[in-house]
């Protein structure tokens, strides 16, 4: 494969993988709508653990898990998995698909503010632009309480999407450490299986009372494209075009998550949509842009662009 076709390959992968975590977010609307929060979790944590099981194993030549490893591993997976997948899960459910999409937006702005808290990583003025346009977008969202889908004054929803935010920016952190010693696929796979674990005592309690003969045949379809989506093929597809593209040039491409969760709410959900919604999701991209674009004149590299979706 010639170079030009190679990079539009891997141009490609990113934006799949983005178009995947967005949709996700999306789509779980209709999901908590059918199953509590927590069995809902741990359903995708199952099914994920399942698809995943040839990928818990060591390659060729990676060394063995160290004491250090482990407990990143569980901090990866109670943050950026278990955490993340509860506030974003119960605050959609208290907002809409499209309040996720904006919020969302703010995720490179949260990842340089951790990453300035814990790693010591300076805050470029563009950056910390980035993080005011995010701030404002989600203010003035929330207060579109007349035409957002959310019952007015559902503050705690907005609370715990942006608890979401930072959950997966110290996801992306912390997994700035364990990339060094252990493969992708296998860090997605531990993760999860902590997911699991933690998730499973919660969740019993609901799943012994649960109809499950209740759901319908779409909803469980729908069930297995989410676990699927999050916790397999959007991390697949990343890593995949991170192999070819700089990682700020990949960066960019995170647009499409918050585009893609804002048109699913809108478009197929009926989410009302007025000007206001459209200013603040204006907002929170220009954010993300500024957050995200690479700087040709140092070469920096935004750390944001490391994430790995799930």
């Amino acid at each position: 494969m010639n170079p030009a076709a190679a990079t539009a390959l891997a141009y490609s992968a990113l934006a799949a993988s983005m178009v995947l975590v967005g949709s996700y977010v999306g789509l779980s609307r209709l999901l908590v709508a059918a199953f509590p929060v927590l069995l809902l979790a741990w359903l995708r944590f199952g099914i994920g653990a399942v698809a995943m099981l040839p990928w818990l194993w060591r390659a060729p030549g990676e060394p063995r898990l160290s004491a250090r490893d482990r407990r990143l591993l569980f901090w990866e997976s109670f943050l950026g998995n278990f955490g993340f997948s509860i506030c974003m899960l119960f605050g959609v459910a208290a907002t809409s698909a499209l309040a996720a999409g904006v919020v969302m937006a703010a995720l490179p702005a949260a990842v340089a503010l951790l990453a300035r808290l814990g790693l010591g990583e300076p805050i470029r003025p563009r950056v910390a632009a980035a993080i005011a346009l995010a701030a404002a977008g989600i203010a003035l969202l929330a207060w579109q309480r007349d035409g957002d889908a959310a019952p007015a004054g559902a503050w705690w929803g907005y609370a715990l999407l942006i608890g979401a935010v930072f959950c997966e920016a110290s996801y992306v952190v912390i997994g700035k450490r364990l990339t060094a010693q252990v493969s992708p696929r296998r860090i997605s796979a531990l993760i999860n299986l902590w997911g699991l674990a933690l998730v499973t005592p919660l969740a019993l309690w609901q799943a012994v009372r649960f109809d499950f003969q209740a759901v319908g045949a779409g909803v469980w379809g729908l069930l297995v494209y989410y676990a699927l989506a999050a916790s397999m093929f959007s991390v697949w597809l990343w890593m995949k075009g991170l192999a070819r593209v700089p990682a700020a040039r990949a960066g960019v491409f995170t647009v499409l998550l918050p585009v893609t969760a804002a048109a699913i709410g809108v478009g197929w959900l009926g989410e009302p949509f007025g000007g206001g919604h459209a200013l603040a999701l204006g907002l929170a991209l220009a954010g993300l842009l500024l957050a995200a674009w690479p700087d040709t004149r140092t070469g920096a590299r935004v750390a944001a662009s490391a994430q790995i979706p799930h």
